[in-house]
């Protein structure tokens, strides 16, 4: 049975600003609370005010990005999480975009793949003290945390592309996605993780789709919503590359005719409740375990409060 999360949908300035949105999901059937990427609050830090504040609820990261932190202090906020919530914390990974690579490293992974694989199996080593003593390409560690009781922790691996699919399904507990259409996810994504669990004599991995969708209307343009939400990914070189695979013809130099091909290739949904529900069933057909609400170019748009009410509306929709 599919579950349906939210996603945060903004970068907070303030941790305060989380606060009613992890009252949706406390109060509402979702099941889970995501946060990206931030270097403004932190997302940690984020959910843990949350929990002081009174909304102990599941949450997830999807993802962080791996220059940023070196594993054993990525597992150990990962536990944190997990002690902090009350609840199984979903700690995803991303090796990041190329830029952002250098930005900290000074030069981009030769092989993100390596890395990544690296990176999952030091988190998961150190999260279940199993001797994580690695000495990679890309990490070395000699050490395990205290034993500590907690909620466990699903390690997960932000995931567009096949190879990246085949390493989730060898190593991660959890595949993450975004902007990714559920015919690709069908017919890409999922064989590929399945070939890679079958590599390794594993199961097959959840499967987490942040899908960004939108609520139409009268005075709604849903290509003017999908940009705002989406504009920076569709100038990286990675997600061009998955959405031209799944057959949606972006130009990175072209961010406004790459987010009227988001809409037409539904890689962005948009519709009333009736119409996003049906298009949601097809990321429960193609193999999702968990359906992320990304609401981000509503917000963008129209400001947090009308995000709120949107996730509320879509999720009265999709959960009755």
């Amino acid at each position: 049975m599919v579950t349906f999360s939210i996603l945060l949908p903004f970068t907070p300035a303030r941790p305060e600003q989380v606060l009613p949105f992890a009252a949706l999901v406390q109060w509402s059937n979702a099941h889970r609370l995501w946060q990206g990427q931030s270097v403004l609050v932190e997302p940690h830090q984020a959910f843990a005010y949350a929990a002081a504040s009174g909304f102990r609820i599941p949450v997830g990261t999807g993802v962080t990005l791996m220059p940023l932190r070196h594993p054993y202090e990525a597992a150990l906020q990962a536990r944190s999480l997990a002690v902090v919530t009350g609840h199984p914390a979903v700690a995803g990974y991303g090796p990041g975009a190329a830029v952002f690579q250098s930005s900290l490293l000074g030069s981009p992974y030769a092989s993100p793949l390596t890395a990544a694989r690296e990176y999952l199996t030091a988190v998961r080593g150190v999260l279940d003290n199993t001797a994580p003593y690695l000495a990679g390409e890309y990490v070395h560690l000699r050490n395990d945390l205290p034993p500590l009781p907690a909620p466990p922790v699903e390690v997960g691996l932000g995931v567009l592309r096949p190879a990246m699919a085949r390493l989730a399904g060898e190593i991660a507990d959890v595949a993450i996605t975004w902007l990714t259409p559920a015919s690709y996810l069908r017919d890409v994504v999922v064989p590929a993780l399945r070939e890679g669990a079958v590599r390794a004599s594993r199961p097959v991995p959840r499967l987490v789709a942040m899908v960004p969708l939108a609520l139409a209307g009268p005075d709604r343009d849903p290509a003017a919503i999908a940009l705002a939400g989406n504009a920076g990914h569709l100038r990286l070189p990675h997600y061009t590359d998955m959405l031209r695979r799944a057959g949606i013809e972006v130009d990175a130099d072209d961010p406004v005719s790459g987010a009227r091909a988001l809409v037409r290739g539904r890689a962005f949904l948009s519709g009333d409740t009736a119409e996003l529900a049906a298009a949601l069933t097809e990321y429960q057909t193609a193999g999702v375990d968990e359906i992320v609400l990304n609401v981000t170019g509503v917000c963008q748009q129209y400001g947090a409060a009308a995000a709120l009410t949107e996730l509320e509306t879509i999720l009265d929709g999709v959960t009755a």
